[in-house]
């Protein structure tokens, strides 16, 4: 008969295991669409341009939402907020899955991504509550929590392109299905209850921060065809800069904000953040348009592209895991957040070489293998700095700042590359040249924006002390695995 010590470590650690696989599918859920894009286009009738749309849409309400989702499970407890972020992706996905047309399709896109701002937040603070008690417990848990988001990354574009391949393209929406029922089944039995705490929300801020990224992202998305000087895309534009501005300036007078500006007096984590918008913004529109470079230029399948995308994606996890806290320890993080974001920039530059007769081997990895390096070499020590500038006691604050800087880089990053791509070509599908050149035309224009994240960060970046250097080694030590 098991000891009640025994009893409770084990549910402790399949609860562990439940936050773990949150991560995971919230992390894969970005990456398992891109193989799928193709097939998706054209069931759906998507153009070139709205494509992007089926990233961004869940980007946006993920990105956006993500404050509030931390302020309503500080407010009505961290369980059920989680359980109903997995009832949200579950309806998401089912809506994406049986979608016959875009509204719809980017409909469960934005659901999905809205209860996977419910989940994430709600994940980290049950985390805490179950292992924050004893800090070699916590290393052990953030150690396989940290490892959950690049094996989502890593997963999801391999299994995107088998399900895509070999089943049908609704599938990677329907993969969440079961996992989103045993987490519902799960929950109440595995998580910790919390108190109801007293306090507003601030639905007004979460919807205007939200709307006006959404809006920003639409007009960058549509100026190829309106035009830039177009009355819709000006109008669109300065709507989403009022809107924007008017959340941070509710967030000065609010008594409870969703975020609180003052956080940003911390040294470092204004910069870590930028280095954070900066390299999304720079490494999602690589990683969406070598998915449709290998498709619709080479001609490769569904699961040859995914598979083709394996080296890159598992190199990201190996680094990340095993190298960079080391690195991080020998050098400090601003050296590596620098060096990072320059070898992403070559590596994408490089990639602008691809040819429209081109192979994998000669045009795709060598050059997403220095990609990868960069992007694996400034993440982690970005993503520590970010939350480990902060006071302890605003550290999930810090969580929820830095996830959201890193989901809005993705998004404008991605509407602004489609935008450069639109207009050198890449909405010319069937001609191989075309295509070609609007992809690097991408490639180019995120090499810049990797170069001007490292030029922010050595601008915007202090060398720690000793003592806060090794606070930063601490927040990134939970990678190890």
């Amino acid at each position: 008969m098991s000891s009640p010590g025994t009893a409770t470590n084990s549910r402790n650690s399949a609860a562990l295991w439940l936050i773990a696989a949150a991560q995971f599918m919230v992390i894969m859920d970005t990456s398992i669409i891109g193989v799928a894009l193709p097939k998706m286009q054209g069931a759906l009738g998507f153009t070139q341009g709205n494509l992007s749309w089926v990233f961004n849409a869940y980007v946006v309400a993920f990105g956006g939402l993500l404050l509030l989702g931390g302020r309503l499970s500080d407010l009505f407890g961290a369980r059920k907020l989680f359980s109903a972020g997995w009832a949200i992706l579950l309806a998401g996905s089912l809506t994406a899955g049986l979608a016959g047309n875009v509204a719809v399709e980017l409909t469960g896109r934005a659901v999905q991504g809205a209860g996977a701002a419910l989940i994430a937040p709600s994940a980290l603070t049950l985390l805490m509550m179950l292992f924050g008690h004893d800090p070699k417990e916590l290393t052990r848990a953030f150690a396989l929590y940290g490892a959950a988001a690049p094996a989502g990354g890593t997963a999801g574009v391999f299994l995107g392109g088998a399900i895509t391949e070999y089943i049908s393209w609704p599938w990677v929406f329907y993969i969440n299905i079961p996992v989103a029922l045993v987490a519902l089944l799960a929950t109440p039995r595995l998580m910790p209850a919390a108190t109801r705490r007293s306090g507003g929300i601030d639905v007004v801020g979460a919807l205007t921060v939200t709307v006006g990224l959404a809006l920003a992202v639409y007009a960058i998305v549509r100026a190829p065809e309106e035009g830039w000087g177009s009355a819709q895309t000006l109008l669109a534009l300065a709507v989403a800069i009022v809107l924007l501005v008017a959340f941070v300036a509710s967030q000065s007078r609010r008594r409870e904000p969703l975020m609180s500006l003052a956080i940003f007096r911390a040294p470092n984590l204004a910069g870590a953040n930028v280095a954070q918008l900066l390299l999304a913004g720079a490494w999602i529109p690589m990683w969406f348009f070598l998915n449709l470079y290998l498709q619709q230029v080479l001609g490769l399948g569904a699961f040859p592209s995914g598979a083709a995308l394996l080296p890159m994606t598992v190199a990201i996890m190996l680094i990340m895991i095993t190298t960079a806290p080391k690195l991080i320890a020998k050098f400090g993080p601003k050296p590596l957040i620098v060096a990072g974001l320059f070898i992403l920039a070559a590596g994408l530059f490089w990639l602008s070489f691809a040819r429209p007769h081109g192979n994998f081997w000669v045009d795709v990895l060598p050059a997403s293998l220095v990609a990868a390096i960069g992007m694996a070499v400034a993440f982690i020590p970005s993503l520590g700095t970010a939350i480990s500038a902060a006071r302890p006691e605003e550290g999930g604050l810090a969580s929820g700042i830095v996830n959201t800087s890193y989901q809005v880089g993705s998004a404008l990053g991605l509407a602004a590359m489609t935008a450069v791509a639109s207009s050198y070509g890449a909405d010319k599908l069937g001609d191989v040249s075309s295509l070609t050149d609007g992809f690097s035309a991408a490639f180019i224009g995120a090499a810049a924006v990797a170069v001007v994240g490292g030029l922010l960060a050595i601008a915007m970046l202090r060398s720690p002390r000793p003592e806060a250097a090794a606070a930063a080694e601490a927040a990134v030590e939970p990678a190890k695995v």
